[in-house]
């Protein structure tokens, strides 16, 4: 069993879809610049357009890495601005950690769509239908073969 963190993101009315994306981002790459924020950038505009379409209020944006998985959530309407259960902290360890994968939650009849927008842009970042589970397949290729390595800087938040 892999750990798992989970985040929620306060988004329409409160912060546009696209200003969630760059605050997701923002947490996902924990403020670096490099080749993983440049991927996830690109494709801001479909990320914006699943979020606006609030794909991710209940199904995860989820990201897989050499590490813990992490499930990212969106708020909506009065929950947004509310803020009650936000939760965008800063992770204790790197999500997109060696071989790591996002996989986005999309409305079915914009799936096909969707897909060919990401796969100009990036391999990692995918969609899936939001009623579908991420595979174990993806799952099982971030994971392979790493060894469970107790890292207290990561845990103890440093």
């Amino acid at each position: 069993m892999s750990t798992v963190a989970s985040r929620t993101f306060k988004s329409t009315p409160e912060r546009e879809a696209a200003q969630t994306w760059r605050a997701i981002v923002d947490l996902l790459t924990q403020g670096k610049t490099g080749d993983a924020r440049t991927e996830l950038l690109a494709v801001a505009g479909v990320a914006a357009s699943l979020i606006a379409d609030q794909a991710p209020k209940d199904a995860a944006i989820t990201v897989t890495c050499d590490g813990p998985r992490t499930r990212i959530y969106c708020l909506y309407d009065d929950d947004a601005v509310e803020d009650s259960d936000t939760n965008e902290t800063a992770l204790g360890f790197d999500p997109l950690k060696g071989d790591w994968r996002v996989s986005l939650p999309c409305l079915a009849d914009d799936l096909a769509w969707v897909q060919g927008a990401l796969k100009k842009h990036s391999n990692r970042i995918t969609a899936r239908d939001l009623n579908a589970a991420v595979s174990h397949a993806d799952e099982a290729a971030a994971t392979a073969a790493q060894p469970l390595v107790f890292d207290p800087k990561g845990f103890l938040g440093s």
